[in-house]
């Protein structure tokens, strides 16, 4: 079957035909390191390290770049407040990242370019754009010439007239055109910079990553990716001076993922409703975050609430436990060897969960069949209480634990053990208390069922003495916890 995406560029449904068959390039745009990732940069981290499995999964050979964004203006004003050096900065930055996107589950690249190890091939990209007319040179400036590409905004889909009716008042007066934008800035005191043909200075945002992409993976390549607020100008920019150096098509699809919000608000800092994922991991396990992450399709708006994200919790909580039970059926009474057979109905839980994820990584649809996958063990472990096993149930047993092993390769939702067993039972205490908690939740339902208001009212009681209150609602019990002082 064919993995069909949307292509930005195109601005439509596509299959995915690669540049070399059997292999995907793939670059992403990764952060600017001037501060822990927040909420915003986790979601194309955590989706596109899900389409890279995914591809792995189907058997192609991916190649995964993302860089990091080490030089650049933030990272200046971030180190002149802190007293630090912007480089030494960004380096901290770095490592910090990568704590938190193990948490998540998100694997390292095959390479993790930095800005600061690539001024050559910056400074001979600008080269080029300068001797092809381009680009020009303006007081230790160069500026690329936005009129001289004619394809400007075939990715956004703006035009040029559109774009110079909106400008700003109050240009560069170093630009010959408003829309002109920064490929070299000249250095300015106490910044950091290099030498170049034109002065020392630093480069612009937009062709760093042009510099790196193309070194790396080579003109041509099959995705380049990354968050919607980066279509224009940043990967727009891209395009136009990668295409304008080359004289070749730059990458081959474009996919972006949707804004994070809150409360149906575009995640800020001048909103205050900006989240670190540093701080939301003090409240939730990185399997939730990243879970609550794929629920939703990708290039959908994705609206954070906490009362969402408990409840994947507790989703992830049933899912475990479909787990643990199955993988208890396997060690107590199945015998040892490799899996069976797996059936028609495993087989067809398979093929729709590669349907969902051929269609535009359709993450939400996959993590829907992984929960019917779980209501089909516990309801096989239902029929089957007390009873021997024969070859066909010990090989519908085997095919579930493998096909939840395949998905979870996919989908990278349950943490693994070193021989790629999926841990259902952590032991850290968050954990077990989400457990302990869905006991309590399940208890107190089975009391009121029996209208035994006295158990549920001490259970309920029991919760909010701990910081824990609960909501009884059509649609069953919501709890919450109560916000630390």
């Amino acid at each position: 079957m064919a993995i069909f995406l949307f292509n930005t560029l195109t601005r439509r449904k596509e299959e995915f035909v690669p540049r070399e068959e059997g292999r995907v390039a793939m670059y992403v745009c990764g952060p600017t390191t001037y501060n822990y990732i927040h909420l915003g940069n986790a979601r194309p981290l955590v989706f596109f390290d899900t389409v890279r499995r995914y591809f792995a999964y189907r058997n192609y050979a991916v190649t995964f770049i993302q860089n990091f964004t080490d030089v650049d203006d933030k990272i200046i004003n971030r180190a002149r407040e802190e007293g630090e050096d912007p480089l030494a900065l960004a380096g901290r930055y770095v490592r910090e990242y990568f704590h938190d996107a193990r948490e998540l589950g998100v694997r390292p690249a095959d390479l993790h370019p930095l800005v600061s190890d690539h001024m050559a091939e910056i400074v001979d990209m600008v080269g080029r754009l300068v001797k092809k007319g381009h680009a020009y040179e303006v007081e230790g400036d160069v500026l690329f010439s936005v009129r001289s590409f004619e394809d400007y905004g075939k990715l956004s889909g703006r035009s040029v007239d559109e774009l110079l009716s909106g400008a700003r008042v109050g240009i560069d007066p170093k630009k010959r055109d408003p829309l002109d934008f920064a490929l070299w800035k000249a250095a300015k005191p106490g910044e950091p910079a290099w030498d170049s043909p034109w002065g020392q200075g630093r480069p612009g945002w937009h062709i760093e990553c042009s510099a790196m992409s193309l070194k790396y993976l080579g003109e041509g390549f099959d995705i380049h990716g990354g968050g919607s607020d980066l279509i224009f100008p940043h990967h727009e920019n891209e395009v136009a001076q990668s295409e304008a150096a080359t004289g070749k098509a730059f990458a081959r699809y474009w996919m972006h993922n949707g804004f994070i919000t809150v409360n149906q608000e575009k995640m800020s800092k001048s909103l205050g409703n900006f989240f670190l994922v540093r701080d939301l991991l003090g409240r939730f396990p990185g399997d939730v975050l990243r879970f609550f992450l794929l629920s939703t399709h990708y290039r959908s708006p994705l609206d954070f609430d906490l009362e969402v994200t408990e409840s994947c919790s507790r989703g992830l909580v049933r899912l475990k436990n479909s787990m643990g039970l199955l993988y208890e059926a396997l060690d107590d009474r199945a015998p040892a060897g490799g899996p069976g057979d797996s059936g028609g109905e495993l087989d067809s839980f398979r093929r729709e969960f590669e349907t969902a994820m051929d269609d535009d990584f359709n993450t939400a649809a996959a993590i829907s069949v992984l929960f019917d996958l779980a209501h089909a063990v516990n309801t096989f472990l239902h029929e089957h209480r007390g009873c021997r096993f024969g070859p066909g149930e010990q090989a519908f047993l085997h095919g579930a634990g493998e096909l939840f092993h395949c998905m979870n390769e996919v989908l990278g939702i349950f943490p693994v053990d070193e021989s790629g067993r999926i841990i259902v039972r952590q032991s850290c205490a968050d954990s077990d208390s989400e457990h302990l908690l869905a006991l309590l939740l399940d208890v107190r339902e089975k009391a009121r069922g029996r209208k035994d208001w006295a158990t549920a009212d001490h259970v309920r009681n029991g919760l909010k003495d701990i910081g824990i209150t609960l909501e009884d609602t059509p649609d069953g019990v919501r709890w919450k916890r109560r916000s630390p002082d």
